[in-house]
């Protein structure tokens, strides 16, 4: 388990482990065509103060030979919602944790983080899983880490270049969901929130979509991460909602499915 540094010893493969508490998911890529090879999800239910990081991820790393070969780049993506973006201009490194308190509680202990985006003048300030970093320390000596929020947003702002409308997306995990709102590579909002039922998912929507004078009957609302068109999630939202639809990734090449690369679309995008 190590990151090559030789040239000789070079594989042309990169490892990107999302973790997040109640699991993690991994993609090997070849880096010669920048072209995913593999992807697995291990559920690992959700994490108590009672369990042991290492030991789940001990068990996951034995039964998976991916996450024990040699590697020339590794990243380590945190999936949570301890983060929120500061604009270039209002960013200071030394005050991190100021930035923070305003959305979520903060501690004098907490370790705080933050990744740049000088293309959109934005940096994402965050709390990383430093428990899951020290294992991973142990495991391949040197890695990268960042934010999933930070490579979810990129990716929509890069989207949304050229489009002078206003566009809604909202990516959908298990139980909670980001609402992002661009404009022609201008971020509008960008939020998180649980949800337990669809009538939470589609209020949330609906409220985003009023605070920005957003028409229901014109605006267009495209769907990611863990959803279908035969969900309820996707159902209650097509009732309230005109033009409701699944992102578009027909046009990407890889070996999984439309559903796939939907759902991992932060992993595939790291």
């Amino acid at each position: 388990m190590y990151q090559n540094t030789s040239i000789t010893d070079k594989t042309y493969r990169k490892l990107s482990i999302q973790v997040s508490l109640t699991g993690l998911s991994f993609a090997v890529f070849d880096t010669i065509v920048n072209k995913p090879l593999a992807l697995k999800t291990i559920s690992m239910g959700k994490v108590n103060v009672l369990s042991r990081i290492e030991d789940l991820f001990a068990e996951a790393f034995q039964n998976h030979a991916e996450l024990k070969a040699g590697y020339d780049e590794i990243v380590i993506i945190h999936s949570n919602n301890l983060s929120t973006f500061v604009p270039t201009a209002l960013f200071d490194e030394e005050y991190l944790g100021s930035y923070l308190q305003f959305n979520t509680k903060v501690f004098e202990t907490d370790f705080f983080a933050f990744d740049e985006l000088p293309t959109y003048e934005m940096n994402n300030v965050y709390i990383p899983y430093v428990n899951m970093n020290n294992y991973f320390i142990d495991q391949f000596g040197t890695f990268d880490y960042k934010h999933a929020h930070t490579i979810l947003m990129q990716r929509l702002l890069e989207l949304s270049k050229n489009n002078d409308d206003r566009k809604m997306f909202v990516h959908v995990s298990d139980s909670h969901f980001e609402i992002v709102v661009v404009q022609n590579q201008q971020l509008l909002l960008f939020n998180t929130f649980d949800y337990k039922t669809p009538e939470d998912f589609i209020y949330y929507i609906l409220f985003a979509a009023e605070q920005l004078q957003l028409n229901p009957e014109h605006f267009q609302l495209e769907l990611l991460g863990k959803i279908s068109e035969s969900d309820k999630l996707y159902n209650i939202a097509y009732q309230y909602i005109r033009n409701v639809s699944l992102l578009d990734v027909s046009h990407v090449i890889n070996p999984f499915t439309e559903a796939e690369t939907r759902e991992h679309f932060i992993l595939l995008h790291s």
